[in-house]
């Protein structure tokens, strides 16, 4: 069985938190509603979209809740033609998936993000070709559900006993558990270590290097 390293993106792989809470704030200036706070919105990246805006919006009928997760599509999308969107790699992260392909593990992403955000961000940064396996929120239900990790194991040819989640929420570390798989945490992202640990996670790396000692160990 293959060895499967399964990141997230958001927060684990891309900074991307300035775009998310810009694109939040506009979807509900959109609908007269008063925006979230950043640490609000920082603390629902990783779960699918419709998923996110019914926590931010607990008491929005199904029809406020659509409407806003279309805005929030739309504004990302503009922003993104008009080149507005950053979201760069966290330092080193190159460097670590060389090192991981060099130590026979294959890679994959498991991501809150749609197919089209997680396409844009692959070929802004010419990753395409690195990872065997791509699992968004369009195909599945929103994390912490297993779904993302299982169809993922079975596209690169793993097992649960070969395969770690890689992320920076709760959300991640809770799917991991679910699919039975090693769930490894980081301390770049939207939760904090304590959260992650709480979640599931065996360990939390504060540095890249110390995310590639956890895997190998």
């Amino acid at each position: 069985m293959n060895k499967l390293a399964l990141f997230d993106c958001d927060g684990t792989m891309v900074d991307s938190q300035a775009n998310i809470c810009a694109s939040m704030d506009q979807a509900f200036v959109k609908h007269g509603l008063t925006p979230p706070g950043h640490h609000q919105t920082r603390r629902i990246v990783g779960l699918s979209l419709m998923e996110a805006v019914r926590q931010l919006l607990p008491e929005a009928d199904d029809m406020l809740a659509a409407a806003v997760t279309q805005s929030y599509k739309d504004g990302f999308f503009e922003l993104r033609q008009e080149g507005g969107v950053q979201e760069p790699l966290y330092d080193g992260l190159l460097e670590l998936i060389d090192r991981l392909e060099a130590d026979d593990w294959v890679l994959g992403v498991a991501t809150g993000k749609s197919d089209r955000g997680l396409n844009h961000v692959m070929d802004m940064h010419g990753l395409k070709d690195r990872f065997v396996t791509l699992q968004t929120a369009d195909r599945h239900p929103s994390k912490p559900h297993p779904a993302m990790v299982e169809l993922a194991m079975a596209e690169a040819g793993a097992a649960a006993e070969t395969t770690a989640m890689i992320g920076d929420t709760s959300f991640d570390m809770e799917m991991a558990v679910n699919a039975k798989v090693r769930a490894i945490g980081v301390n770049w992202g939207y939760h904090d270590a304590h959260e992650l640990i709480t979640a599931g996670a065996e360990t939390v790396a504060m540095t890249m290097n110390e995310l590639h000692e956890a895997l190998n160990q």
